[in-house]
């Protein structure tokens, strides 16, 4: 195997190309923004690597990909969709100062973007490279988990450029994660001259969520959090509904399983009422053995590197559960996922995109 040599990075340049993805606001499910943020990133692709980039129009926003052509090696995974609604960029202009960038997408995911595409334009050799970068991860992936998963096997190998855990290390396993909703059905009437007419869904409700709480298996990584609950019209209204939205992570297949059965196993405790639930856990565990042999490359090219399994999803959990060795949280050093503290490192971009380019180097030579 050739061993890859650290080249020169233009940190100014991956500033001013951050910038460009930054200032395009992507909020998830709004397709029109979404559509001038794939333009900004095929724009920065095409500028950085030539060739081009094609969209992927999609219900949810277009998808980005890019191919460096040749026999597909290895698949380098992303997503430009952000949680930030309009005007987020208005209050929290993008700005770097004192070491960090900030502005909406800094860390979650646009610098891991910028800094894989710079660290793939190091390379002389770039066949085999594919770049894909979904509109959708925020909200599910449910209009990119196909193309996903297709390109993962016809690559073989898949970086994700999420980004990294506390203090620089990469994600060698994920949880699986899903949200499940439970409606609870049961009679109104009015809450002084007759609640005895009535059957309360709020009381019901109650019950399963301690139902609901026990299923969680800590010991075994499994969490279940009833995050949010509503129910009733008016204060003097008996409430005939009630819903109720639960977080699930897992840390095996086998929980998965016994999650699901057990929320489709929940009864009701009053006479009268009728439990309706949905969800599942959408994306898979991701198993440290994906990442094996990725991460001890990784750790050549960068001795002393760190590897940690975190309890949030990304797509990497749908390539690695298809057997794909995935290495994940290869993106942007930083934190505030999702916050309005969201930072990303300024000195570390340049030593994550020689990691990309140093990773794309192994595996096209092994």
């Amino acid at each position: 195997m050739t061993m890859y040599e650290a080249g020169p990075v233009s940190v100014d340049a991956m500033i001013e190309d951050l910038r460009v993805l930054v200032e395009v606001e992507s909020p998830s499910r709004d397709v029109d923004a979404l559509t001038a943020s794939a333009e900004a990133v095929a724009g920065v692709i095409e500028n950085r690597l030539g060739g081009k980039a094609v969209f992927v129009g999609t219900g949810a926003g277009p998808h980005v990909r890019w191919s460096a052509g040749g026999d597909p090696k290895v698949l380098i995974l992303g997503h430009h969709d952000t949680v930030f609604p309009l005007g987020t960029l208005e209050r929290r202009p993008f700005t770097v100062r004192d070491g960090h960038a900030t502005g909406p997408g800094v860390f979650d995911m646009l610098g891991g973007l910028v800094q894989a595409v710079h660290g793939v334009a190091l390379l002389d050799d770039r066949s085999g490279v594919e770049i894909l970068v979904t509109a959708d991860e925020e909200v599910g992936s449910g209009a990119s988990r196909a193309l996903i998963e297709e390109r993962a096997l016809a690559c073989g190998a898949v970086l994700v450029v999420e980004g990294a855990a506390e203090g620089g290390a990469v994600k060698t396993g994920r949880k699986g994660c899903g949200t499940f909703e439970v409606t609870v059905t049961g009679r109104a009437s009015h809450a002084g001259l007759e609640p005895e007419a009535g059957v309360n869904a709020l009381i019901e409700a109650a019950h399963q969520v301690l139902d609901i709480a026990a299923f969680g298996r800590p010991d075994l990584g499994t969490t279940v959090v009833p995050t949010v609950a509503s129910a009733g019209t008016a204060d003097n209204v008996v409430p005939a509904e009630a819903t109720i939205l639960v977080d699930v992570r897992v840390a095996s297949s086998d929980e998965k399983d016994r999650i699901e059965s057990a929320f489709a196993s929940l009864v009701p405790h009053l006479d009268g009422t009728e439990i309706l639930v949905r969800g599942a856990v959408t994306r898979p565990p991701m198993p440290e053995t994906a990442s094996a042999g990725l991460f001890a490359a990784a750790r050549l090219l960068l001795p002393g590197l760190e590897g940690r399994v975190v309890g949030g999803g990304s797509d990497g959990n749908f390539t690695a559960a298809l057997g794909v060795p995935t290495l994940d949280g290869l993106g942007a050093v930083g934190g505030g996922a999702h916050a309005d503290h969201e930072y990303l490192v300024v000195d570390a971009m340049a030593g994550r995109a020689n990691l990309i380019a140093g990773l794309v180097n192994a595996i096209q030579n092994s």
